[in-house]
Parts: C-alpha cells; sequence; structure tokens
C-alpha cells in the first residue's frame, strides 16, 4: 500500500486536513476554490508545501474523476489501529463497530463511512487478511466521514472475538434471511455489526461465531438491500431510544 493517498472533494479534502493538517503534502485546486480553501493555502506558504492551481482538465487526470470538485491532495496515509490499542482507549458505555468480512467496493465503503460518522459509529473493524483501505473515491463518497471514523486492523477471527467479548461487545451476523427481525430486536449497546462480502455474504464460520443473527424485514420485492444501504439501517435500529 502507497504511504499517500490521493484525495479530491471539497468535503474531503477539508475534513482531512482540519484533523490531519500535518498530512498534507501537496495541493492541487481550480482558481475558483482560493476563497473557500484559504486555510489550507495559508498552511501550504507557511509550511512550505507545494501547492498549484489548474484547470479543470487536469484535476480530472489527477483525481480519475470528473467529481473532483475542484480540489486534489495528497495526503500522508493513516495506518489502522490494532485492536488492542483500540480497545484500551475506547470509553466505557454505549458503542457500535463494524466489521467488515469482504466489503471490497469503494463506493459502498464511502457509503458506509458517511453512514458510520453521522451515526457515531466507534471504528471499521478490518479482518487480518483483508486488503480494503481508503482510497480517493470512497473518501469522496463518504462526504468528510473518512476522518471520523477510525480503521482498526483485527488479528485472527478467534482472538479478536475473545478480545470483543472481553471489553463487553456483542456480535450481530446480518444475514439476508433467517436472523431475528432487526425491529424486534433489543440490540446490545455494545455492539459489533458484521456485514458480509457485496454478493458472498460474510464466511459461515464468521456468521456462527456471532452472538445473534440479524435481517432486516422487507416486501421481498427486491432479495436484499445493498450492503452500503442496510448499513444505515442497522445503524439507525442500533441508534433508536
Amino acid at each position: 500500500m502507497t504511504p499517500e493517498l490521493r484525495l479530491y472533494g471539497l468535503n474531503a479534502v477539508r475534513a482531512a486536513f482540519a484533523r490531519r493538517p500535518e498530512a498534507l503534502r501537496k495541493l492541487y485546486l481550480a482558481e475558483a476554490r482560493i476563497p473557500q480553501l484559504q486555510p489550507l493555502l495559508k498552511w501550504c506558504v507557511a509550511h512550505r508545501i507545494g501547492y498549484r492551481v489548474v484547470p479543470d482538465e487536469d484535476l480530472r487526470k489527477l483525481a480519475a474523476s470528473s467529481h473532483h470538485e475542484g480540489v486534489v491532495a495528497d495526503m500522508l496515509r493513516e495506518e489502522a489501529a490494532p485492536l488492542t490499542t483500540w480497545l484500551r482507549g475506547l470509553p466505557a458505555g454505549p458503542a457500535c463497530a463494524l466489521w467488515l468480512d469482504g466489503v471490497g467496493n469503494p463506493h459502498n465503503l464511502g457509503a458506509i463511512l458517511r453512514s458510520a460518522a453521522h451515526f457515531g459509529v466507534a471504528a471499521l473493524l478490518l479482518p487480518k487478511t483483508s486488503t480494503l483501505a481508503l482510497s480517493g473515491a470512497a473518501a469522496r463518497v463518504a462526504e468528510g466521514g473518512a476522518e471520523a471514523v477510525p480503521f482498526v486492523r483485527l488479528g485472527r477471527d478467534d482472538n479478536a472475538i475473545a478480545q470483543l467479548h472481553g471489553a463487553g461487545f456483542s456480535l450481530a451476523a446480518t444475514v439476508v434471511r433467517g436472523g431475528a427481525d432487526l425491529f424486534a430486536t433489543g440490540l446490545p449497546r455494545r455492539l459489533v455489526y458484521v456485514l458480509g462480502a457485496e454478493g458472498e455474504g460474510m464466511d459461515a464460520g464468521l456468521a456462527s461465531a456471532c452472538d445473534l443473527r440479524v435481517s432486516i424485514p422487507g416486501t421481498g420485492a427486491v432479495e436484499s438491500l445493498n450492503v452500503a444501504a442496510a448499513t444505515a439501517v442497522l445503524l439507525a435500529a442500533w441508534a433508536r431510544p
């Protein structure tokens, strides 16, 4: 994985700069964005960080996307924290985390991050073998949410589950069918939702190791919700009073 991440999109870049200004390595912007990006430009001048005002065509090439919104930034990538470190710093009380078992689509990841930030999710948990990492596309879709939700790297599944149980968490496997009705289930206040891959679903062994299985009831007109849409529903159910 490269040590730098190319971000684009106004909210994604501003959120990253607001939390980690020292991570900024280079800035490219459209002339029309100069008034809105004055704090970044002042930082660049004060800390001798390179910046360039470039035309739209160059921004499209830099971002490899037409959705750059007039700004592209190269930032140092933030490493995922080990599970032990994250648990050590987690305060007591209600908390919700998302275990992403095979989720890989960057737009789904971005939408999940946006919902996670909205509902105050404590972390995204990444399996030991997962290659999932934040990308510019995911950060742009997250609209700043990528800076609000830390990534945590798990060890072996059985060890991770034991550590989470030791910290008072219950694990809920989210399944298309055969689980308890999400809206009729009393959800634990310290909860990890385990989300499966787009299409394949989650690992059967992992699902069987969870404390409960929940499904989102629907009409049956479609097989299931997209994983990002399902995540928003799951988090809303957990967050309700």
